[in-house]
């Protein structure tokens, strides 16, 4: 075999070599600081991926909202400037209003994984925004309302916002504006903390795991009950970047995340109780809607977020497909 040959066949094997060993690499943001415990938990996610991914796929963590604002990132994601994003759905509740079948869900992930609703939300998520929702973490807390003065209620007994100065983000606006009556000031949360130290505002709302990672327990003196909502925080992808891994890549990815889905909404659960339970110990007081005035408030919550799904979604060329099928699936305990 002559030396040109031998040459040849030698550069074809380090090519060939080189191809095999070719790592698919995902870049990705966070939409919150990595203090917060819902970042943490995606950079937990991260890790079980490139852990078993090692020699197939890697998650390279670009950082968070200081890198990419947190309301900019699904754009982001959907016009390939990063891969991957852990967000809020409620960040690009326009372009894919069904996202509020999460907010208004009285399930978590592990049901609705098992019935198809998160497939049926990633075929939503394919088609109106070009991405692919891999999973949806940390799911099945709740949220509520918290104060620094003590909360008032009205003469029929329900919550009166006279004199609470309330910030809120899209994901409460319908419910506090057609419900409450409140007029919010739309505030990031990255915004908050000096927002409630400064009195701009005097009432938020949040969930139920995070407040003293965000140090607003400072300030913040009162939990009203009951709670409503669920969180809708999960990760996408750009859809081109999706299709362009390999096949085991893709696996990967997607048997992690549903694990991660189940494993977060199980720990999640537990520590919401925790979390709410040391607020109380700290000093944080309870004030509860009682009875009638109590079912008002969480049947409100519901229905202002279905109803502005509804509107939403007629506005759409796929107009109402899929909305009955959307409260079955997210409404299934």
């Amino acid at each position: 075999m002559n030396k040109q040959l031998l040459a040849t066949l030698g550069v074809a094997t380090l090519l060939a070599s080189t191809h095999a060993a070719a790592v698919d690499r995902i870049s990705a943001v966070h939409a919150f600081p990595p203090s917060l415990i819902y970042t943490q938990s995606f950079l937990e996610f991260v890790d079980k991926v490139n852990e078993r991914g090692e020699g197939v796929v890697q998650i390279d963590v670009r950082g968070g909202p200081e890198v990419i604002g947190l309301s900019e990132q699904p754009d982001a994601v959907r016009n390939g400037v990063v891969d991957m994003a852990y967000t809020a759905a409620s960040f690009y509740a326009g372009t894919v209003p069904e996202r509020d079948a999460m907010v208004a869900s009285n399930t978590n992930a592990i049901h609705a994984r098992e019935n198809g609703g998160i497939d049926l939300l990633n075929e939503i998520h394919q088609e109106k925004m070009g991405t692919y929702y891999l999973g949806w973490f940390d799911s099945g807390v709740s949220y509520n309302l918290y104060t620094i003065n003590e909360p008032r209620l009205d003469d029929d007994g329900n919550l009166s916002v006279s004199g609470m100065t309330l910030r809120s983000n899209p994901v409460y606006d319908a419910f506090f504006q057609d419900y409450l009556g409140a007029q919010p000031i739309s505030l990031p949360t990255t915004d908050v903390y000096s927002a409630l130290e400064r009195n701009v505002v005097n009432a938020t709302g949040w969930t139920q795991i995070g407040l003293k990672d965000l140090n607003w327990d400072r300030f913040l003196n009162y939990r009203i009950d009951p709670d409503f909502f669920s969180t809708d925080m999960g990760v996408i992808l750009n859809l081109d970047s999706w299709n362009a891994l390999s096949e085991e890549a893709r696996e990967i990815l997607q048997e992690v995340a549903i694990e991660h889905e189940r494993a977060s909404a199980e720990r999640f659960e537990v520590l919401a109780t925790e979390q709410l339970e040391e607020l109380e110990a700290d000093g944080m007081q309870v004030f509860r809607l009682e009875g009638e005035a109590g079912e008002r408030f969480s049947e409100a919550a519901r229905e202002a977020t279905w109803e502005r799904m509804r509107r939403q979604m007629e506005r759409h060329p796929m107009g109402l497909e899929h909305y009955d099928e959307l409260i079955e699936k997210f409404n299934d305990l």
